[in-house]
């Protein structure tokens, strides 16, 4: 009743009444009281009516779980939120927010709400641990991955296409007449970017293109300096890179600067996820973009597809990518008329 009366700023004693069938509020209150009541996925039971199981009771609220670094990620997965909140409060439902810190990961430590298990469902958004994860979803609340899934975790995901995606970017490179290219990514931070190095290993294959090991470079971090002491000590550099995100993509760009180059005029470049920084990057980056305002809405569509099918098998759900093509990308050198 509390929730309902916060809901439509009224007092609890008016949810009481609307909700009882006594008088003290106009039918129009009572009308407004019982829908929103519906809509909240309450029942209001009168008498000596069995009380409803814990399963089938519904509290209104589905929780948004990020560690600190992802909430800290406003470009990227601020929209993905966004989004989540509008879905949730058009189905209504609260969203509570909770950031994870480091503490609580290593001491496994849930939030009150879902030790109270005040809400509904979970959506966990980027990578928590794997057993952080577990914890979550051992205590039998529906649970939601977004952008994130391990073998070890039993949930559904909603994801991005990353194989295919960077498969997709050597092909676009290979057209423009590239034949050695090379790859920016740390495959040990996200398993999206390890997916990313498998796409794009993919599309060598069987396009009988040689990998250059020495081009593979998977440990690499959102810092200037690693970035120019990876590709400075580099004996060649290849015509194109290949970047797992739009940071590194940035960073690669600026270090190519400094190193003497020209992008794309030398070297081309293309990153990946179409943020503010491959927008922002002096020549524009060539990106792949990933629609965030469909994660949302796929997420929480399946939150409450799961809440109503807690036996079904668990899905991946694969968002395709488009390719946004800007300035860092040419044809190489050799291949263009005004070339030596």
């Amino acid at each position: 009743m509390q929730d309902i009366a916060d809901r439509l700023q009224l007092s609890k004693n008016s949810v009481s009444q609307a909700l009882s069938g006594k008088d003290g509020v106009s039918e129009e209150t009572r009308k407004l009281v019982l829908e929103t009541a519906e809509q909240m996925g309450y029942t209001y039971l009168r008498g000596n009516r069995r009380k409803p199981s814990a399963d089938s009771m519904q509290t209104g609220n589905i929780a948004l779980i990020a560690t600190d670094f992802a909430f800290s990620k406003r470009n990227f997965f601020g929209e993905i939120y966004l989004t989540i909140e509008k879905e949730a409060r058009k189905r209504g439902k609260h969203l509570l927010i909770q950031s994870i810190s480091q503490q609580m990961k290593d001491e496994l430590a849930l939030p009150p709400f879902i030790q109270n298990r005040t809400v509904d469902g979970i959506l966990i958004l980027s990578h928590l641990s794997t057993s952080y994860m577990n914890t979550l979803i051992n205590t039998g609340i529906p649970a939601v991955l977004i952008d994130h899934h391990h073998p070890n975790v039993q949930a559904d995901c909603i994801l991005t296409n990353n194989r295919f995606s960077a498969y997709h970017v050597v092909r676009y490179l290979y057209k423009l007449g590239h034949r050695r290219i090379g790859f920016i990514g740390n495959i040990n931070f996200s398993p999206s970017y390890y997916e990313r190095l498998e796409g794009f290993n993919l599309a060598h294959y069987e396009l009988e293109l040689d990998v250059n090991p020495e081009w593979i470079i998977h440990d690499a971090l959102e810092q200037q300096e690693d970035m120019m002491q990876k590709m400075s000590n580099l004996s060649e550099q290849p015509t194109a890179w290949f970047c797992v995100n739009d940071g590194l993509g940035f960073l690669a760009i600026s270090t190519l600067n400094l190193l003497g180059y020209q992008v794309p005029h030398d070297i081309s470049v293309v990153s990946f996820d179409n943020g503010q920084l491959s927008q922002i990057a002096t020549p524009a980056t060539t990106t792949m973009a990933v629609d965030l305002e469909t994660y949302g809405v796929r997420a929480v569509e399946q939150l409450f597809w799961r809440m109503e099918h807690r036996d079904a098998p668990f899905t991946e759900l694969l968002l395709p990518t488009t390719l946004i093509e800007r300035d860092s990308t040419a044809p190489p050198r050799e291949l263009r008329k005004d070339q030596p």
